[in-house]
């Protein structure tokens, strides 16, 4: 008995699809690169993420400051 070529029909099909993927992983990734190098360089010693903020405890909000007297 002759055995199906469908196996091989999907085996193939799955290769491409799995060389198409890496192609547009490899382009993402250049992508990436490219857009990380043109990026305006960052200031040395101070993340943007934190930048101002004050170690410590931080003051209330004007809503919830019992100073202030807005009641």
């Amino acid at each position: 008995m002759g055995k199906n070529s469908r196996p091989t029909i999907q085996k193939r099909e799955k290769e491409k699809a799995r060389q198409q993927k890496r192609v547009e992983k490899d382009a993402r990734r250049v992508e990436a690169k490219e857009r990380r190098a043109a990026a305006s360089p960052r200031g040395e010693g101070e993340d943007p993420d934190i930048a101002g903020i004050v170690p410590g405890p931080q003051p209330l909000p004007p809503q919830f400051d019992p100073v202030s007297g807005d009641e």
